[in-house]
């Protein structure tokens, strides 16, 4: 089993960062990896932040993840991924839905949209950007964005050989089994 490597997950409430977390971690504990979780909701269910950090290895004593210290992000959304850009490590992997969502105090006039997120990121660390939404939608749900980048995580680590088809079916409801391992596939295999 490899060191330790920290992943950290963000979004905005309501687009599956916490679900897309669970099947993460139930792969890598199925592969018998050491895994710990922690997940922060802050105001998700008012379209808030929503991040959550999964850490493993052969032997992981904590679950939170320092500053500078996350092999890959994964942002569901872009100004997502700028807020929490920090998290990453020199030399470290940004996975971002090319998506727009903006907050409270945006639709409220109170902050401009950075709309250069994406450039800002790109200019920082290594970036693959995906476009997740509209993937999930071509496959019918577009709440499924989730389980996309997921695939693309997945592939980014290293971690194809682990039984996703067993993860994805004790988390994902068996209505929506099928829709989720198409997306898991669109997400491996996007560039």
């Amino acid at each position: 089993m490899p060191e330790v490597k920290n992943v950290v997950l963000c979004g905005v409430g309501g687009q599956g960062t916490i679900l897309a977390s669970k099947i993460l971690t139930t792969g890598l504990i199925d592969a018998g990896y050491d895994v710990k979780m922690s997940e922060i909701h802050g105001m998700s269910q008012r379209g808030g932040s929503v991040t959550t950090q999964v850490r493993y290895g052969e032997k992981v004593y904590s679950p939170i993840i320092g500053k500078g210290a996350a092999d890959v992000l994964v942002a569901f959304e872009k100004m997502e991924a700028l807020r929490y850009l920090d998290d990453v490590k020199p030399g470290g992997f940004v996975i971002v839905n090319d998506q727009e969502i903006p907050s409270l105090p945006t639709l409220q006039g109170a902050c401009a949209y950075p709309h250069d997120a994406l450039d800002r990121v790109k200019e920082k660390v290594n970036t693959q950007v995906i476009e997740a939404a509209g993937i999930a939608q071509e496959l019918g749900n577009i709440k499924a964005a989730n389980v996309v980048l997921l695939g693309a995580m997945v592939k980014a680590l290293g971690l194809g050989d682990l039984d996703w088809d067993k993860a994805l079916a004790a988390c994902v409801k068996p209505q929506f089994l099928e829709m989720n391992r198409k997306a898991f596939q669109a997400g491996f295999q996007a560039e």
